[in-house]
């Protein structure tokens, strides 16, 4: 689950993490109103989208006035803001943060994530924060480190003092940054987040380190949790169909390609995406069933995939265990005479129940391929898609 900037730094600021003041808004008067109550200029106006590269886009201004602070305010709202990140289709901008401005003296990046190799929480930070760290980790990643966390004693003092050394801080800036760092494990950890992002960090011409930028994602699987997490959800930010996929407990992504899937369980939708791939067509979707899902939730599910335009045809790979291939094939038969598909269905079907589920196809009277392995499905309904 993403989150706002301002969003983040609000639950930062509740873990005492040095932030900047400021006010999301959603119209350029109260851009000016709240530029005005946070005193003197300069101030920092932000568009507020679920996506990096703001400023390269234009969605980041410094506004010295507050007649300046609503103009820059106004042409942000309604825009569609493009990053590296977004796409080319961009991100409408909805809302607005405004910002009391910081006088930089120095930028640094710093994270803490989930590392699945070590499967511990890894501190990753550089002297080379702000909007190029992507082309830092591209070009010198030799410039980025690491502090893995034992989870028995979590993130240690003597840990974040080696950080501020290998940032090339000074003595008053690492007696900052040790209880810092310790807040942001904190809020890291007890706040369940995938990522936490500050960049940059900055320190100031006072010498003071504040965090200018944050970014918070939340594990999916632990917000049920946290009750106000679901106040801070932007469903203006989500694709349609993942919100409703995840309505019927189905796990939907959005993907670029033209092939259609419809899986139970993620190793498996991973691995049909790859032989998709291999046979030179590319997934539409990560769609992922479920171990125990029903007839209804896979009509549900094959609707969803239908309703993406770039679908061409559709391959169902179903290992059958605790859902079984014959559920699975009358859902297939369900939808398919609820909905007049017109591409291409392939259906794999495998485990328990296998034969049933496979004569529950073939006496459907609908026009269903089946195929026997992984590999003979995904050449048949990429073959299947080359030749309409």
């Amino acid at each position: 689950m993403n989150i706002h900037e301002y969003q983040a730094k609000a639950v930062l600021r509740k873990f005492g993490v040095p932030v900047p003041r400021g006010h999301a808004v959603y119209n350029g008067n109260s851009a000016r109103v709240w530029a005005k109550r946070l005193g003197p200029g300069p101030w920092a106006v932000k568009a507020q989208i679920h996506a990096g590269g703001r400023g390269k886009g234009g969605g980041v201004k410094i506004a010295q006035t507050a007649d300046e602070v609503k103009r820059y305010a106004s042409l942000m709202f309604g825009m569609n803001l493009v990053t590296h990140q977004t796409g080319p289709e961009g991100k409408r901008v909805n809302r607005v943060l405004i910002e009391e401005g910081c006088d930089i003296a120095d930028e640094f990046y710093i994270s803490f994530l989930v590392d699945r190799v070590t499967s511990r929480v890894t501190l990753m930070a550089s002297a080379e924060g702000g909007v190029n760290i992507e082309e830092v980790a591209a070009n010198t990643p030799e410039k980025i480190f690491f502090e893995t966390v034992d989870p028995a004693t979590g993130f240690l003092p003597f840990q974040a003092r080696r950080v501020g050394f290998k940032l090339g801080l000074e003595m008053p800036q690492i007696k900052q940054l040790v209880p810092l760092l310790l807040k942001l494990y904190k809020a890291f950890v007890e706040s369940d987040c995938s990522l936490l992002e500050i960049n940059p960090l900055v320190k100031t011409g006072n010498g003071d380190l504040i965090c200018l930028d944050a970014k918070l994602n939340f594990d999916d699987n632990a917000v049920f949790r946290h009750e106000t997490f679901d106040d801070l959800r932007d469903y203006d930010e989500e694709d349609p169909m993942e919100i409703e996929a995840g309505q019927y407990d189905l796990s939907y992504i959005a993907l670029d390609g033209n092939i259609g899937c419809m899986v139970n369980g993620a190793g498996l939708a991973m691995a049909t995406m790859d032989i998709i791939q291999l046979f030179g067509a590319a997934p539409a979707n990560f769609l992922d069933v479920g171990g125990s899902a029903t007839a209804k939730r896979v009509t549900k599910a094959l609707k969803i995939i239908l309703s993406d335009e770039k679908v061409e045809g559709i391959l169902v790979n179903i290992f059958g265990g605790i859902m079984k291939c014959d559920i699975i094939a009358t859902g297939v038969v369900e939808a398919a005479k609820e909905v007049d598909i017109q591409v291409p269905l392939i259906v794999r079907l495998e485990g328990t129940n296998v034969e049933l589920g496979k004569e529950i196809l073939a006496n459907s009277g609908l026009n269903l391929i089946s195929a026997d392995s992984m590999a003979d499905a995904a050449e048949k309904i990429v073959n299947a898609v080359k030749e309409k």
